[in-house]
């Protein structure tokens, strides 16, 4: 009987310990599956951050856009704006030509009027970053056009004898080259 003993206590043990075994499984099992679901409520978190993100991105792009847009779209405003006085100036002058004065007079007020309107006009330009070539500069095939090249006692060789038509810069950048005669 002891030996139906042992084997019923070596039953029994062995029940007790795939029981408790089984009890850890069930348990670690439950941990594992609690951990996953926190993982995945993280993870529908991080989706719906991400969602949100992205939507912020894209309005924000979209909000770029429409400023970019805008911005070339009226980038001339200020230059225009600048612009009106020198039109209002010009009428002034072209409306003083239908006054009954003394043609002398009429002449010198018109002149005075014409080179304010030109002085205006060119601070405005240059208020705006838009410079006349300079006549005193050493030739430069960047920024001036030799139309024609002469001999000259006056100025060296390579140098501008004479402007035919100004040229202006925006910045540093060439709008329009100065047609020049250059010394032989």
């Amino acid at each position: 009987m002891s030996k139906e003993k042992t084997e019923e206590e070596s039953l029994e043990t062995i029940e007790e310990n795939i029981e408790q075994e089984f009890n850890e499984a069930e348990a670690e099992a439950e941990a594992v599956e609690n951990e996953f679901d926190l993982l995945q409520a993280e993870m529908a978190e991080l989706k719906d951050k991400y969602a949100r993100v992205h939507a912020d991105f894209d309005n924000i792009k979209k909000r770029l856009e429409r400023e970019k847009y805008t911005a070339v779209e009226y980038s001339n405003e200020k230059f225009a704006k600048d612009m009106i006085p020198v039109m209002d100036s010009l009428q002034g002058a072209m409306n003083s030509i239908n006054i009954d004065a003394d043609k002398a007079e009429l002449f010198d007020k018109l002149k005075e009027g014409i080179e304010l309107t030109h002085k205006q006009f060119l601070t405005s330009l240059e208020k705006h970053g838009v410079t006349m070539v300079s006549h005193d500069e050493p030739f430069d095939p960047n920024i001036h056009n030799a139309v024609q090249s002469v001999d000259s006692e006056d100025v060296q060789s390579g140098q501008i004898v004479q402007t035919f038509q100004t040229g202006y810069k925006y910045k540093n950048r060439p709008l329009r080259e100065a047609m020049v005669i250059v010394a032989n």
